[in-house]
């Protein structure tokens, strides 16, 4: 009887059908080269296989921007927190957070899924004509801001914001925004206002918008300011980098110097330095 019982255990057919985690760790990370870091940290979590694929340097190397070496020295320097034996993976998680430089004046960071160069400069950071007058030009706390505070224009003449940067731009297009919005916001009673007691002007004449780079490229926009209480992404122009060894010098501007009158009662957030295709994604904005 024994005999028998031991018959029914044995199994028909030993042979292990193949599984995903069959795979070799060399071949699932070849693959995942050709793959966005957002699907690479979603097949990650399929099995130990595809996790330890997913951490091979030359998968996140192929990520990174070509000069991420040049990024790190410009942003960081010599700053003990960045830790220079980072694996690629965490080179690249580390770049995808917003870091401060210039001062606090300037953000950069990675778009998490494509790995380009996005940059910010706050209105610390730009040549605000008048600013130092508070008759013209006042600071103001806000959370609406990635820099925490705006510059608020109450009245003036002439109208000038200017701004440079000198920064090592991986190969690509890119374009200029300067984000604005007519009108003053704030809370009350846990509901978002705005204050359009100063606005007046800026349906006279346009805003002039400039942009010029070292290597000769230009570009001029103008329009005028609308929309009270919406903050709002107005483009100056686009300019190309046609390699990665060297830095980039931009200026740019926004200006309204008609001298017949006086306008007032905008906000100048910052300065937004992105890939021409992320456009469409501040439009939403």
């Amino acid at each position: 009887m024994g005999s028998s019982l031991s018959l029914f255990l044995i199994p028909r057919h030993s042979t292990a059908v193949p599984g995903l985690g069959d795979l070799p760790e060399s071949c699932v990370a070849s693959v995942m080269v050709y793959l966005d870091p957002s699907e690479i940290c979603s097949l990650s979590m399929l099995n130990r296989a595809f996790r330890a694929a997913s951490s091979a340097d030359f998968v996140w190397e192929s990520k990174l921007p070509l000069n991420y070496g040049s990024l790190i020295d410009r942003v960081f320097g010599g700053d003990d927190n960045f830790d220079t034996n980072l694996c690629k993976r965490d080179i690249y998680a580390r770049l995808c957070r917003p870091s401060y430089f210039d001062g606090s004046t300037k953000k950069v960071w990675l778009d998490k899924g494509t790995g380009r160069v996005c940059l910010s400069i706050s209105a610390n950071g730009l040549a605000i004509t008048g600013i130092d007058d508070r008759r013209y030009w006042s600071r103001i706390e806000t959370d609406e801001s990635r820099f925490q505070s705006v510059a608020y224009l109450q009245q003036i003449w002439w109208f000038e914001v200017d701004g440079e940067v000198d920064f090592p731009f991986p190969a690509g297009s890119y374009s200029i925004f300067y984000r604005l919005q007519v009108g003053r916001s704030s809370r009350r009673f846990g509901r978002r206002i705005c204050n359009s007691e100063h606005v007046h002007g800026w349906d006279k004449k346009p805003v002039q918008f400039q942009l010029s780079t070292s290597d000769g490229q230009r570009a001029t926009t103008q329009c005028y300011m609308k929309e009270p209480g919406k903050w709002k992404y107005h483009h100056v122009g686009d300019f190309i980098v046609t390699g990665s060894n060297a830095t980039t010098k931009v200026k740019f501007s926004m200006t309204q110097i008609d001298c017949t009158h006086t306008k007032g009662g905008l906000c100048v957030d910052s300065v937004l330095i992105c890939p021409s295709e992320f456009t469409e994604r501040l439009k939403r904005f």
